[in-house]
């Protein structure tokens, strides 16, 4: 018996453009519930997609359960619908009549591994199952009658359990009861209960502001508050201090531009009580003369393994991982980025440096203040925590 998660990603969409790979929250709003599918209980992860570009972005993410499902046109239509995708698939595969479907929909990002978990597990006590979240609003009908209270006997908010709204994060069933009834759920129906935030789904750009805020408060990893344990900032250079180009005189001479922004950032952070530095794989005396100038606490040059030098340094030098931050944007970048306490990446960072978990993506470009702007994230967080005590 398999557990399959069936994700549909059709590349229409009225109300957002491109909406399932637009980014939210940083990340390609798909990238969100396939993560935590992927630590979750399920064999593989289906993706049902007529879309080439969401397709090669899905690639990208490098998750081991995820197969890429080409759906039909005619069940990528405004009019079609899930179901229909669904039966598709599962008569193009070799599935069992007990294999398990779990349908789940990127338009709520707030699912999170131990929710698809807990899912799974009630399924044992029922046919199937679907998502809910409890909804304490009041409904009226247009001739002025109300659907779910009595306006003689109001119930207060906080003793009133409410009604369970669909979230549409999930839904579970037998292989063998779809295909049977034609519909994601039949029969004795359990209800997954979610925390209240989940209600929202995102159909339109209303949803969509809303959602990102709800993201932010309750989901994310709060990678701010890591900035309490750093005490060393190190940059990349091209890409983060310059804006990657290289000038050459006549004379075979290279120059580089530098930000004078960045330059006050390093000085500001030692001001701070932080050490600086820059770490690059270029071995180039512009650079040196760069770090000479700006009084940095480190300079390393020539570093073709970052990661690897940084835990000796931290092993030589009494430091973690935890307590570093790091700012770049190129591919070796990547396995450091991966493994400091709090990373962050330019705006025009690569795509595979952007998908770094719980990496900070700043607003402005290499070259154009970046390091500053990271540099004024991690001063500012420091001062909200001080305050608070």
């Amino acid at each position: 018996m398999s557990t399959i998660a069936f994700v549909p990603v059709r590349a229409g969409s009225k109300s957002i453009h491109k909406k399932n790979i637009k980014r939210f929250c940083g990340k390609p709003l798909v990238y969100w519930t396939l993560m935590s599918l992927q630590s979750s209980k399920v064999d593989k992860i289906i993706i049902a997609s007529d879309c080439s570009e969401t397709k090669s972005i899905v690639n990208l993410f490098n998750l081991s359960k995820i197969e890429i499902y080409d759906r039909k046109s005619e069940n990528a239509t405004d009019n079609a619908s899930t179901e229909s995708v669904i039966l598709e698939y599962i008569n193009q595969s070799k599935l069992l009549d007990t294999d398990t479907l779990m349908l789940v929909q990127v338009t709520s990002p707030f699912t999170q591994t131990i929710h698809f978990n807990e899912g799974l597990d009630l399924f044992k006590k029922y046919d199937s199952i679907l998502s809910c979240a409890v909804d304490k609003k009041f409904f009226w009908k247009e001739d002025g009658v109300p659907i779910n209270y009595n306006i003689y006997n109001r119930p207060r908010r906080q003793d009133w359990s409410g009604n369970l709204i669909e979230n549409g994060a999930f839904y579970i069933n037998s292989i063998k009861n779809i295909i049977k009834h034609k519909n994601r759920i039949s029969g004795n129906i359990g209800i997954y209960k979610m925390p209240d935030y989940t209600i929202v789904e995102i159909d339109n750009k209303l949803d969509w502001l809303i959602a990102e805020s709800i993201m932010r408060s309750y989901v994310l990893n709060k990678g701010l508050d890591n900035f309490s344990n750093i005490k060393i900032v190190f940059s990349d250079v091209d890409g983060v201090l310059t804006d990657a180009s290289m000038y050459y005189a006549e004379n075979g001479n290279e120059f580089k531009k530098f930000n004078a922004y960045d330059g006050m950032a390093f000085k500001l952070l030692q001001d701070n009580g932080y050490k600086v530095g820059i770490i690059t794989s270029e071995d180039m005396q512009l650079n040196r003369n760069r770090a000479k100038k700006l009084r940095l606490d480190f300079d390393f040059h020539g570093i073709l393994d970052k990661l690897a030098f940084i835990k000796k340094f931290c092993e030589e030098n009494c430091y973690s991982l935890d307590e570093i931050a790091y700012i770049g944007d190129d591919i070796n970048c990547h396995s450091l980025l991966s493994s400091v306490g709090v990373s962050a990446c330019p705006i025009n960072a690569i795509e595979k440096i952007k998908l770094i978990p719980n990496i900070i993506h700043l607003n402005s470009k290499g070259g154009d203040g970046v390091f500053r702007e990271f540099v004024e994230l991690i001063l500012n967080q420091n001062n909200e925590t001080a305050e608070k005590y």
